[in-house]
């Protein structure tokens, strides 16, 4: 994908990306009801993505990736995400390729055999105790939340083995034939993510095809010195940051609406005024924090120097503080938009339910500003933080 963006995160005029992107968005805009109502986004879309090149950002140069830089492919998310947030958070695993970035040489080289654009998705909690078998493990078990899994070229799943010191779990490779979807996605929010159980059973999986997250990678390029989990965060996050824009865009456009009373127009209020310009300083602030952060933590990884433990603690924060602003951004443009928007047909509803579920992913929680703090003081932070 060319590195060429313009300010809303969309491929600039000039880019050959630019009409498969705009199709994307069109897309998305005219099937985002169908991916509530199945929950997922089906490999049609999947496909549009990918010719799009959202599912070959992660993958490296050497394997005929973009390997794009963070705030790049962020500002692609966003933008996606302001259209919906469910194809926003599927379209976010495109970076979850670095992690593949730590398995050996020749297992990638078997993975991107047939092209970079690749789907992963993955289960990695609860981790599940395998069994050490010849050349590798044989894997059982159930795991959760494996969003975007419907439509993913490879799945991983976090595993255990009896005896190994605690730690980061190891992360197993499947192909999708081997693998059970177990459909049980019944929820209010991202309805459209797929996030079902993956179901294993007895498959051995070679050593060669598992890794630790976020472990040294085996590729050597500047996206693989980006941390990889503060990383991941940052891809959830941005998507409450697409939908909260959205929200808000909505809620000024409707500055002019006529209420059901006969009240002055909502732009005509003090009150509302004041809450529509709060609500943009805020968001602008948070997004600025997250977006410089990144620039500079990415400006180390390319000079060939690794990211410090504060610079991936930043990520971090910027990242929890941007869920939380994004989704407070949301609940005040749903209050501002009054009665109306509690139909079930408002799009409001939908961003309220959407943005909601984004703080709540354990990546974004506010014990991050616990971790955060920890950092910033010289204390040690919680484990599995850094």
């Amino acid at each position: 994908m060319t590195q060429m963006l313009d300010s809303r995160g969309s491929p600039g005029a000039e880019s050959p990306y630019r009409s498969n992107f705009d199709h994307v968005l069109a897309v998305v805009a005219e099937r985002r009801a169908e991916f509530e109502e199945k929950r997922h986004v089906p490999r049609d879309v999947i496909a549009d993505f990918k010719k799009a090149g959202i599912y070959r950002v992660g993958t490296p140069k050497r394997f005929g990736g973009d390997a794009l830089p963070p705030a790049e492919f962020l500002r692609i998310i966003e933008r996606i995400s302001m259209v919906d947030g469910s194809a926003g958070w599927v379209a976010s695993f495109g970076s979850s390729l670095i992690y593949l970035a730590a398995l050996p040489l020749e297992s990638q080289a078997q993975l991107y055999a047939d092209g970079p654009d690749l789907t992963f998705a993955g289960g990695l909690f609860p981790t599940q105790p395998a069994e050490l078998v010849e050349g590798g493990y044989r894997v059982s078990g159930r795991w959760k939340f494996a969003s975007g899994c419907k439509g993913a070229d490879v799945l991983g799943v976090g595993i255990k083995v009896d005896g190994e010191k605690p730690g980061p779990p190891l992360t197993a490779v499947l192909r999708p034939q081997q693998v059970q979807i177990a459909e049980n996605w019944d929820v209010i929010g991202m309805r459209g993510t797929g996030s079902h159980d993956l179901v294993v059973d007895g498959v051995v999986v070679p050593e060669e095809w598992t890794f630790v997250r976020g472990s040294e990678p085996t590729v050597d390029e500047p996206l693989y010195r980006y941390p990889a989990v503060p990383y991941a965060a940052q891809s959830l996050a941005v998507v409450g940051l697409g939908i909260a824009r959205a929200a808000l865009d909505l809620a000024i456009a409707n500055g002019g609406r006529t209420g059901y009373t006969g009240a002055p127009k909502p732009a005509e209020r003090a009150t509302y005024r004041i809450a529509v310009g709060q609500a943009e300083a805020q968001l602008r602030s948070v997004r600025a924090f997250f977006y410089e952060t990144t620039e500079e933590v990415w400006a180390t990884v390319e000079a060939g120097n690794p990211a410090t433990a504060g610079q991936a603690s930043l990520l971090r924060l910027a990242s929890a503080h941007l869920a939380k602003t994004s989704f407070e951004v949301v609940r005040a443009a749903y209050q501002l938009s009054g009665i109306p928007a509690i139909a079930d047909g408002h799009p409001m509803q939908r961003y309220l339910r959407d943005a909601s579920v984004v703080p709540q992913h354990a990546f974004l929680q506010e014990g991050m500003y616990d971790g955060a703090g920890a950092v910033l003081m010289g204390v040690q932070p919680f484990p599995g933080y850094l």
